[in-house]
């Protein structure tokens, strides 16, 4: 199973965020970290905002910061909410599923048990689990600050 680069995108900006001293940072010092689009960056911080993941403020002194503690945020739940529905085969969609083989074989069964076991691994951890070291974090800080310097 590959995550989707929007999810990718939404673990990396909650990992950002909860290493950040401050606690708050904006989405082009995000961008820019990651070497990411601002407007990925926004999308995903639109979505996450509406699911009280993460407050976002407008405006001079604004930003994005974590809704609640890093702890309190399940790594299972940030990932179920950014990749919708997961279909591993075309057997778990019911309105396109054409497979022949449908109801008669074992195969969605297994791997609906895989799925569950990968989300039953990922709802182990919360953001505060995905921790950086400090000198892989300053790397990035720095690599926001410089690139907005020379803007």
């Amino acid at each position: 199973m590959r995550l989707t680069a929007f999810t990718d995108y939404s673990l990396r900006v909650l990992i950002y965020l909860a290493n950040v001293p401050e606690g708050r940072a904006t989405i082009a010092e995000i961008a820019r970290a990651f070497d990411i689009s601002e407007d990925h960056v926004m999308k995903v911080v639109h979505l996450l905002g509406q699911a009280d993941v993460l407050l976002n403020t407008r405006g001079r002194g604004g930003g994005v910061r974590l809704a609640r503690p890093a702890r309190d945020i399940g790594v299972g739940d940030v990932v179920r909410l950014t990749e919708h529905q997961a279909v591993l085969a075309e057997c778990f969609d019911r309105k396109t599923n054409t497979c022949a083989l449908a109801g008669g074989c074992t195969l969605q069964r297994a791997l609906g048990k895989a799925l569950d076991a990968f989300y039953g691994v990922l709802d182990t951890y919360s953001v505060a689990d995905l921790h950086v070291g400090p000198r892989q974090f300053g790397r990035l800080a720095r690599r926001a600050s410089y690139l907005s310097a020379k803007l």
